[in-house]
């Protein structure tokens, strides 16, 4: 019956029938291909994790060994105790904490208000002072770090946490991913603002501020991986042992001659949690944040 209904039908129209599922069929393919290379690049990124979690529970003498034991015959969770007593581990958390929660509370503030003010108020020459602003993200780090030594010598902050946090409390790319996304606000939202007799300042607090949860979690985001992770800016700038960070403090580990690979990839497993849950709890905000930071120019 399908083969006399299909001969009674029309050419063109049968025709066409077969290019739309052969077009749907291609489609399928391609989808299928795109979700296992994915799937394979997601797998080859999140394998050194693994291995470093897999190393972190085997003796010293097993974590080289080939071929690869991923799962451990015996795990060793003496490992994560000795990171947390062979060393003051506890207090390089609570520094590098402090620094990321202060730096981050002036960074949001700072940024917020210059994105605010190159986005919704005018002023002569601003677009040309926001574009040279945003210029400085061209320089190399290695450019400035000698200048930026020198100043904070003259400052007296050397060996002292506020030199970090001074350092990291400005942004360029934070002031441009605010600003990108108060452009995408209405002009007439902050206008009606004004007329029902709220300041410049009343402007930004009570109406901006609430609309920007997306960009403020991209920026938390950005700056907690970034100062959680640093490793050069402690390493200029501290030298005392217990102002030291979770970057340098995992230095203890690495010796002269001999590395406990063991009880450094146990601190690098503990050193990577908080930043896990800060990208967990913020993740939902950080994908609306980047889209909305492009919607405008």
């Amino acid at each position: 019956m399908r083969e006399m209904e299909r001969d009674r039908m029309p050419l063109p129209l049968a025709a066409n029938k077969i290019s739309r599922s052969s077009m749907k069929r291609a489609r399928k393919i391609k989808q299928l291909s795109l979700y296992l290379v994915l799937t394979l690049t997601s797998a080859f990124m999140i394998l050194p994790f693994i291995w470093m979690i897999s190393a972190s529970l085997k003796a010293e003498h097993e974590i080289f060994g080939f071929p690869i034991k991923w799962i451990p015959e015996k795990f060793y969770w003496s490992n994560y105790v000795d990171v947390w007593t062979k060393i003051p581990f506890h207090l390089y958390y609570l520094n590098t904490l402090k620094i990321v929660v202060i730096t981050i509370v002036i960074l949001l503030f700072t940024c917020s208000m210059a994105g605010y003010a190159f986005s919704k108020i005018k002023f002569p020459e601003r677009d040309g002072l926001f574009f040279v602003y945003l210029a400085t993200l061209m320089i190399p780090y290695q450019v400035m770090m000698i200048p930026q030594f020198v100043l904070m010598k003259q400052f007296g902050l050397i060996d002292s946490h506020w030199a970090l946090i001074v350092l990291g409390a400005v942004s360029p790319f934070g002031v441009f991913l605010f600003r990108q996304f108060f452009s995408s606000i209405p002009d007439e939202l902050l206008e009606a603002a004004r007329i029902d007799g709220l300041s410049e300042f009343g402007v930004y607090l009570r109406i901006i501020l609430p609309l920007t949860k997306p960009a403020i979690a991209t920026l938390v985001i950005f700056s907690f991986m970034h100062t959680w992770n640093d490793f050069l800016g402690p390493l200029i700038y501290l030298t005392s042992d217990h102002l030291y960070t979770l970057q340098l403090g995992m230095q203890h580990f690495i010796g002269e001659y001999t590395t406990q690979y063991a009880l450094l990839m146990a601190a690098a497993v503990s050193s990577i949690i908080p930043t896990i849950i800060v990208f967990m709890a913020a993740q939902d905000y950080f994908v609306k944040g980047i889209v909305g930071s492009s919607v405008k120019g």
